[in-house]
């Protein structure tokens, strides 16, 4: 049996050394040392809590940025290929001019002599105008013929049909344009009904 009350060498070296400590600032009990060590577990996994919501947080961080400049880099080339829209939608009633004007002339002045130079100058000046539209991506919606699409053509009125299926566009009154994927304007259509 050992006695509790014989000391050890490294007892007694311990004892020399806390000579003059007072009690209190003493560690002489096991307990202190377990709650010293279930104190730091428990602060250790506080750290290990807060150090994965951060490392949450950095994650959701770098997604936000990286949305955002996805989304950033959608407006500017949206704003690249779209930046004309407003000036093409104003040019559209130009050409809708240029074009009644030349189908306003009749036969009979377009082989007069004295005509036709200034008819061939309307009609290139309309085929230079069609050509800067394609360039830009601006394209002529077809219509006549074709099964009404409302995201492309408005219907401006019914039309007795017996050679059409009803629903189908059997008269332009104003053409329609595509900037790119775009509804720059809807064609103004008739549409073929069942007669009464």
């Amino acid at each position: 049996m050992i006695d509790e009350n014989e000391k050890t060498p490294r007892d007694e070296a311990v004892d020399k050394e806390l000579d003059g400590v007072p009690e209190q600032f003493r560690d002489d009990s096991e307990d202190e040392d377990d709650e010293v060590e279930e104190s730091l577990d428990e602060a250790l996994a506080a750290l290990r809590g807060d150090l994965e919501t951060a490392k949450q947080d950095v994650l959701y961080a770098k997604a936000e940025t990286q949305n955002v400049r996805r989304r950033l880099e959608k407006d500017v080339q949206d704003a690249r290929n779209y930046a004309a829209t407003g000036f093409a939608r104003d040019i559209l009633s130009v050409s809708d001019n240029l074009a009644r004007a030349v189908q306003s002339v009749p036969e009979a002045l377009r082989e007069d002599e004295k005509l036709k130079g200034f008819i061939a100058g309307i009609e290139a000046t309309q085929r230079e105008l069609d050509k800067v539209f394609g360039q830009h991506g601006i394209t002529r919606i077809a219509s006549t013929g074709m099964p009404l699409d409302p995201n492309q053509h408005q219907a401006m009125m019914e039309i007795p049909s017996d050679d059409h299926e009803p629903g189908t566009i059997v008269q332009e009154m104003q053409a329609g344009y595509m900037i790119k994927d775009r509804l720059l304007r809807p064609a103004m259509v008739g549409v073929a009904k069942k007669p009464d």
